[in-house]
């Protein structure tokens, strides 16, 4: 199995899973949050619904500079038709991205810096897990302690939630 295939089989994967995390976002409490320092509930779910996007800039840009390549404007769903549309549309995105890329491209370098300081430097392959998957289960993960606090029922992920066992 090629790289793109596995990275692709594992993004379907755990999206489906972060989808299921989503579509229970009440966010009519979108500006809820459990401590001060916390993003608010509403703009934690849009940054998960965006992570995929990481997919496309890694493959489209070798060395990515916060100070001149993030463009970036937080953003939060006003509804719930709204989250998923972001999800969805950089989800689709991503799959196609990765679709098209070469397995040599996958192997060149994603640096990424801040100016003149180098963060790290690695292939893009593992760029693509750390930087999107990882990334987006670690929040997924942090939606899921906000739900819990606010008593909406937490999907289960890699096998049943307490709310789902019988």
């Amino acid at each position: 199995m090629s790289i793109k295939t596995a990275l692709i089989g594992e993004l379907k994967h755990e999206s489906s899973l972060t989808k299921k995390m989503l579509e229970r976002v009440p966010l009519d409490k979108k500006e809820w949050k459990p401590h001060e320092k916390s993003m608010t509930l509403g703009r934690l779910a849009t940054h998960v619904a965006e992570i995929t996007h990481w997919v496309s800039d890694i493959i489209h840009i070798d060395d990515f500079d916060f100070t001149k390549d993030f463009n970036f404007k937080p953003r939060i769903a006003a509804t719930s038709e709204e989250l998923l549309g972001i999800f969805q549309t950089t989800l689709d995105k991503a799959i196609a991205d990765l679709s098209n890329v070469s397995e040599d491209d996958l192997e060149k370098n994603w640096t990424v810096r801040r100016g003149e300081q180098v963060m790290f430097v690695t292939p893009k392959k593992i760029s693509i897990r750390n930087w999107t998957l990882n990334h987006m289960i670690h929040h997924r993960g942090q939606l899921s302690v906000y739900l819990r606090l606010l008593d909406v029922p937490v999907p289960g992920m890699y096998g049943p939630s307490a709310d789902e066992r019988t």
